[in-house]
């Protein structure tokens, strides 16, 4: 998935190295759903996806970075984040897509609980090169 980045208004790049990137990926985040005039309640979905897959980046890839901004797609509004990290990978991928399955870190939503809340969700990853996920949530 290409998130389809509005052409007049860049996303912008955010390290994820300390805990503090985390809360500030957050706000980050708000201010861009407020702005898409998302929902209060698609708002904090989206918060909470993101800060749950900021902490994955940071506590299992190492740190990484993610870009996020407005996107329009079919008429469309939303908002897309796109995190990566040059991590160890995910080994099991089906494993760590399970309902439930935790490796014990984190908020305890994991990759399924991240994926159910937002409307478009792509993870790519390989085994010693790293993972990127993509996450976009429209308003409607």
């Amino acid at each position: 998935m290409t998130a389809p980045w509005l052409p007049d208004e860049a996303p912008q790049v955010y390290p994820i190295t300390h805990n503090r990137d985390v809360v500030g990926i957050r706000q980050s985040v708000r201010v861009l759903a407020q702005r898409c005039r998302l929902s209060l309640v698609d708002q904090t979905k989206m918060i909470t996806a993101a800060s749950e897959l900021a902490r994955n980046t940071l506590v299992y890839g190492g740190g990484g970075s993610v870009t996020a901004g407005i996107v329009e797609k079919d008429g469309r509004r939303g908002i897309a984040a796109l995190f990566k990290d040059d991590g160890p990978g995910i080994a099991d991928v089906a494993q760590a897509m399970t309902d439930g399955w935790t490796s014990g870190a984190g908020l305890g939503l994991g990759l399924s609980g991240a994926r159910r809340l937002v409307d478009e969700f792509e993870l790519v990853t390989e085994v010693g090169v790293g993972t990127t996920v993509t996450i976009i949530k429209w308003a409607r």
